[in-house]
């Protein structure tokens, strides 16, 4: 990859787009991961209006640390930073107050987790119209295209996506470049929603590397058949990922009426 290169490009493409559509730039949740950190910065240096907001729900003080301070970097590098920080964890408490019990916790587990997401989601585009800001989401293309590994109408409903035409390995080749801290390049992937150390390894059962691996392969057409062993299993895992989660990676459906139907005449 001609890494300066992409980085020109993208950060000309977010100018364009945010020149024609008539906004004054760009509203960004920074998590102290490697996505956020890369479109954020992406973000910057387009030369316009870059708001960051730091959203903890019983976030791990690592995770939090960690965005503050990639938060101050780029307001170090660039004068049209600014940042806000929304502890969203009383509202999330509230919500859970206020909606029936359950008999089993762990029942509600994943929908608590993207419960979390949605209400991230709806900070950031509370402030996007408070400052006519774009919602710059920070998925990759193994994320948003591959295992659909977000939430539906949380950190996936945003108004644009820089880096979604990006592996996850190429995310960091850019970070690197681009001198993102060493301990968000070096902290485990996670998206934070569990309120604990999980990882996305941990969630998905692969590496990023190998579910890369497993998206090219299923795009030249391979079956489970074509593989054995460790190769075999990433494969079965992509595939279980990419099939239930397809609802998100396509247009809602719509139920279209037969005119015959509609035509009362």
């Amino acid at each position: 990859m001609q890494t300066k290169k992409v980085i020109d490009y993208i950060v000309n493409w977010l100018k364009d787009y945010a020149t024609n559509a008539g906004v004054n730039g760009f509203v960004i949740g920074v998590s102290g991961g490697i996505d956020s950190a890369v479109t954020s910065t992406l973000c910057a240096k387009t030369g316009l209006p870059l708001l960051c907001l730091e959203m903890p729900i019983h976030q791990a003080p690592s995770q939090v640390n960690r965005a503050l301070k990639h938060i101050d970097w780029l307001q170090s590098k660039f004068n049209k930073v600014t940042m806000t920080q929304v502890n969203l964890t009383p509202v999330f408490d509230s919500l859970i107050e206020a909606l029936p019990s359950v008999e089993d916790e762990e029942e509600r587990f994943m929908s608590l987790a993207n419960t979390r997401a949605r209400l991230r989601m709806t900070s950031l585009y509370y402030f996007a119209a408070l400052d006519n800001l774009l919602v710059a989401g920070t998925g990759n293309k193994v994320e948003d295209f591959g295992v659909g590994f977000y939430t539906k109408y949380g950190d996936g409903g945003v108004d644009l996506s820089p880096i979604a035409d990006l592996l996850k390995t190429e995310v960091y080749s850019i970070a690197e470049f681009l001198g993102i801290n060493q301990d968000i390049i070096d902290a485990a992937p996670t998206d934070g929603l569990w309120g604990d150390d999980r990882t996305d390894e941990d969630q998905i059962g692969a590496s990023y590397p190998e579910l890369e691996w497993a998206m090219k392969m299923n795009d030249q057409g391979k079956t489970e058949a074509d593989f054995q062993d460790r190769e075999k299993e990433v494969f079965k895992i992509y595939k279980r990922f990419n099939t239930a989660n397809k609802h998100k990676m396509i247009p809602i459906p719509v139920c279209k009426i037969p005119n015959k139907l509609k035509n009362l005449l």
